[in-house]
């Protein structure tokens, strides 16, 4: 018998990318129930970085040394202002989901107090904690 192991609604048929794109929306969620001025934000999620239009690496904020997870693109043209995940950076520094799970919501907590220039520990009282 041909076809898929699992219909798509089952988790085994979700893609790592995917995976790694609900990780990001997930702490978005949750901080957007805190910080609901982030439903005026983009959040996207690219392999690495300089994958991706206005992305350019390194950057003024890099030392050439250590790969970003993250980044803020303020608003710009017909742009709104963005924080990019960096998806594969991010995945070589953990071994496991909740691994993943923890370094992702804590890139995101540091990019959205970038983005409204407050202290990471502001955005997320969590933070750090886990």
């Amino acid at each position: 018998m041909r076809g898929p192991i699992a219909p798509p609604q089952v988790p085994l048929s979700v893609s790592r990318a995917d995976a790694f794109v609900d990780l990001v929306y997930d702490s978005r969620d949750r901080l957007e129930r805190r910080w609901p001025q982030l439903t005026e934000i983009d959040f996207l999620v690219l392999e690495a970085p300089g994958f991706g239009p206005d992305d350019a690496f390194p950057d003024a904020e890099t030392d050439g040394q250590t790969v970003p997870l993250g980044r803020v693109l303020p608003a710009g043209g017909e742009h709104r202002d963005r924080i990019v995940i960096y998806r594969r950076p991010v995945e070589i520094r953990t071994k496991s989901r909740d691994e993943r799970a923890l370094l992702v919501h804590e890139v995101v907590v540091e990019q959205v107090a970038e983005l409204l220039g407050l202290a990471p520990e502001s955005v997320d009282p969590r933070y750090g904690q886990d």
